[in-house]
């Protein structure tokens, strides 16, 4: 599954600061516009597999019903 996100990348002084508009939590601090995009992307991945893993312990156990759902925006 392949999701799009809204990339900000700010340059203050000697550094690129990038954050993710539509994910709290996803910020990043590099020297190069290219390390920030790579970081952010690497940020990305980690947030959504441990809110899964998070979201996984807390269903454990339950009876609960599991559907992908599409939105267009």
């Amino acid at each position: 599954m392949e999701n799009s996100f809204t990339a900000v990348y700010e340059k203050l002084d000697d550094w690129y600061i990038g954050y993710v508009q539509e994910l709290p939590g996803a910020n990043v601090q590099e020297r190069t516009l290219e390390e920030a995009r790579e970081s952010l992307r690497e940020a990305i991945e980690l947030i959504l597999i441990s809110n899964r893993e998070l979201a996984e312990q807390q269903l454990s156990g339950k009876d609960v019903v599991r559907e992908q759902i599409n939105v267009k925006l």
